[in-house]
């Protein structure tokens, strides 16, 4: 089943190939059993009528009183009616005897008619020639010669088979093909959604199956749009319901007196850790299209946010730029991606960060490597950890909402690229790899 064709496109033509062949091939067997052997059977009947005329001649011959003269006239004038010559061995050889095919079936069929042992052998040539010998004329070659054969004649049978053929496989294809066009939209357009898009509906067209997924695709695309948006919103409501007083509290935290200025650290602190939170909820919900991108340097976004970098942060940033075309990204969107991750290896890092960059020119991919000395993440917990409000239990510590990986992960999947987890062969610890399609220019 290794070479057995997957896509349903293929399937169909090599199932129209397939039947196209069988008939091919029973129309063979039919043409030879029922027109070609029938017509080779009269054939032979009419060599063996002939033979038995010339043996009747020759016993004619043998009892009539005429002059040997007479006879050789006789003999010639026969032959030139009839086509067929009587000739000896020795003159067979020189005729061209060696040059001949044996035809089994057809001596077969004369055995039998003429009851007696008989070998047919054809020559092809400048002449078409049937030779006969037989056990009723013994010493004798008959020789019948026909018209030529002119193998050109059968060029046209072969052009048109070939014509049906090719002209079946290419309407199999064509018709396949129309068949498939709206499957293949279906793909795209699944493809989008699961990148964060939300296309149009699609045109209904094919068959009455494929009318009734489109139309259920595209009920379920509306849904899921509708769902997300409602998400969103409620999201951004709860948002801005959460900030009002928590800024409130801010302000009376503000104003509490001196003495109890290390309650109030405390208060402002956790205030600001859940205005983070809450910024984390928007941006993992937020719908970015591809009327947002632009065309960026990933260089510049990459120095832009390391230049913002708090200065309160412990760890050393190192950053390789190397050459690379412009991506069209969403900035803010990339940015965010790049400090989700410098803050993930300012968190769980020893010392240092390294930040490189780079392009690979045969598959056409931007990338961005942050890496650190910190403990790493297992292999085993990566998946895990891309999952929304997941965090791992022992190489990461509980503090945060536990969507950082997966805000990068959508986000990055919404530009089309993907996210590579491994281990810094120059750090020791965690190296996140963003990838992203380049469009140079």
């Amino acid at each position: 089943m290794k070479f057995f064709p997957r896509s349903a496109f293929a399937r169909t033509v090599a199932l129209i190939a397939a039947l196209l062949l069988i008939n091919q091939v029973v129309s063979y067997i039919m043409i030879g059993l029922y027109v070609v052997k029938p017509s080779m059977q009269q054939i032979s009947s009419v060599v063996a009528r002939q033979v038995q005329g010339i043996m009747a001649l020759d016993q004619w011959l043998s009892e009539a009183d005429i002059s040997p003269e007479q006879q050789q006239r006789l003999v010639m004038r026969y032959t030139d009616a009839t086509g067929i010559e009587g000739i000896s061995e020795d003159k067979a050889l020189d005729y061209g005897l060696a040059q001949t095919t044996t035809y089994n079936f057809l001596s077969a069929q004369l055995s039998d008619l003429l009851q007696a042992n008989t070998e047919v052998r054809i020559s092809q040539g400048d002449a078409y020639r049937v030779w006969i010998r037989t056990a009723n004329l013994p010493g004798y070659w008959l020789v019948i010669e026909l018209d030529s054969f002119d193998e050109a004649r059968f060029s046209p049978l072969l052009f048109y088979l070939v014509l049906i053929g090719a002209l079946s496989v290419f309407g199999g294809m064509v018709f396949t093909n129309w068949q498939n066009r709206p499957l293949k939209a279906l793909e795209a357009a699944a493809k989008k959604i699961g990148q964060g898009d939300y296309p149009d509906d699609l045109p209904e067209r094919g068959s009455s199956e494929i009318i009734a997924v489109t139309r259920a695709f595209n009920q379920m695309t509306q849904g899921v749009k509708q769902l997300e948006q409602d998400r969103a919103l409620l999201m951004a409501g709860v948002s801005h319901d959460l900030r009002t007083p928590l800024t409130r509290i801010r302000l009376a935290t503000e104003m509490m007196p001196p003495s109890e200025d290390y309650l109030a650290e405390g208060i402002i602190s956790d205030i600001d850790d859940m205005n983070a939170i809450i910024d984390q909820f928007i941006d993992y919900v937020r719908s970015d299209t591809a009327a947002d991108n632009d065309l960026q340097n990933l260089n510049y976004i990459v120095e832009d946010v390391v230049a913002h970098v708090p200065d309160s942060w412990h760890n050393k940033i190192e950053v390789i730029y190397n050459e690379m075309p412009e991506v069209l990204v969403r900035e803010v969107s990339i940015k965010r991606v790049l400090l989700n991750l410098l803050e993930n290896a300012e968190r769980y890092g020893h010392e240092k960060v390294l930040i490189e960059t780079g392009y690979d020119d045969q598959r056409r991919m931007a990338w961005i490597k942050v890496c650190d000395d910190g403990p790493g993440i297992p292999a085993n917990q990566i998946e895990y950890l891309l999952q929304p409000f997941t965090q791992a239990d022992k190489a990461r510590s509980t503090k945060g909402s536990g969507l950082g990986l997966a805000i990068v992960k959508r986000i990055v999947e919404r530009h089309h690229g993907r996210v590579l987890f491994g281990s810094s062969q120059r750090l020791g610890g965690l190296c996140v790899r963003v990838e992203l399609p380049a469009n140079a220019v």
